[in-house]
């Protein structure tokens, strides 16, 4: 149970992450892409090409047409998540109105790397605590909702129908460079909410299982927790009890993996899943190889027969 201290520095800390993605979000909007005309996805992508097209102050139109979407959250999303959103939008529309960011480069290629890189940073954390600096995500959610469309289909759609038309009222190139801005900015998002290091999720069934599960901590040094479970074969009506491995590993050492297992057993059963976040346990410092080493040793030694190595 967090305590009332723990509760309070941890918003104060939520609300201090959701400023500095509104500074990032700032300056590629205001030191890359708006002075040069170049779009992004989504309100941002609309508050621009119509700042654009008939100069309506850009802060004005990132609060009116987030409007819709903070209203259709309403009822899709959580009440502290529009919240944190309303407040969010707010401050960025505020924080574009009254800073002047120096143009940094001309270079087109630049300004749509950069200008995605800053942008998506800034959106990732916002959304890493809580909160939306741009309404599609949510559109996006409530038609999931509605009708089953994934997120992504209906975020594509969006962005494919507004670059469209970009490149029919303004310019194809400068259509085909938003689009490059968009993919950065997706990217760089995606990225920072998933966070830097990449896991794989692993499920072993092999009747070597001990083996393996050892090797596994030996040769790489990773936790596991082993499931019970039963073989079915479906056209005999047979079944029997088996262990099923389940551990985490980084995407780095999946080969090395594949080689442990199947050096004990080559016709393993073996279920890859991602993994977008991970806390707790030892997972984030695998452990040390010679603890690793000792660990199987001691395992191999006392013959268990079901351990769980927790994670």
């Amino acid at each position: 149970m967090e305590s009332k201290k723990t509760k309070v520095l941890k918003s104060v800390s939520e609300y201090f992450q959701i400023a500095l993605g509104i500074v990032l979000a700032s300056i590629g909007l205001k030191a890359f892409l708006l002075p040069n005309g170049f779009l992004d996805g989504g309100v941002t992508g609309i508050a621009l090409l119509i700042n654009g097209l008939i100069g309506i102050n850009i802060s004005l139109l990132l609060v009116l047409f987030s409007i819709p979407f903070l209203i259709i959250g309403y009822y899709t999303v959580s009440k502290r998540i529009i919240l944190k959103s309303i407040i969010s939008i707010i401050g960025l529309a505020l924080f574009i109105h009254f800073e002047n960011f120096e143009v940094i480069t001309e270079d087109k290629f630049l300004i749509s790397i950069f200008g995605g890189l800053f942008l998506g940073s800034g959106i990732g954390i916002a959304i890493r605590n809580g909160s939306v600096l741009d309404g599609s995500e949510i559109l996006g959610i409530f038609i999931n909702d509605r009708f089953g469309i994934s997120i992504g289909k209906v975020i594509l759609l969006f962005n494919v129908i507004l670059f469209t038309i970009t490149a029919f009222v303004i310019s194809k190139e400068i259509a085909m460079y938003s689009i490059l801005t968009y993919i950065v900015t997706a990217k760089v998002t995606d990225l920072v909410i998933e966070g830097y290091e990449d896991f794989i999720g692993v499920s072993i069934v092999s009747k070597d299982y001990n083996e393996i599960k050892l090797a596994i901590i030996k040769e790489l040094g990773a936790g596991m927790t082993i499931y019970k479970g039963k073989k079915g074969f479906i056209t005999k009506g047979e079944n029997e009890d088996i262990d099923i491995i389940h551990t985490i590993i980084n995407r780095i050492d999946i080969k090395k993996m594949y080689r442990i297992v199947s050096n004990i057993d080559e016709d393993a059963f073996i279920v890859e899943f991602d993994v977008n976040n991970v806390k707790g346990g030892v997972l984030r410092r695998y452990l040390h190889r010679k603890k690793g080493k000792k660990l199987a040793k001691f395992l191999a030694q006392t013959e268990l027969k079901q351990p769980v190595i927790k994670q």
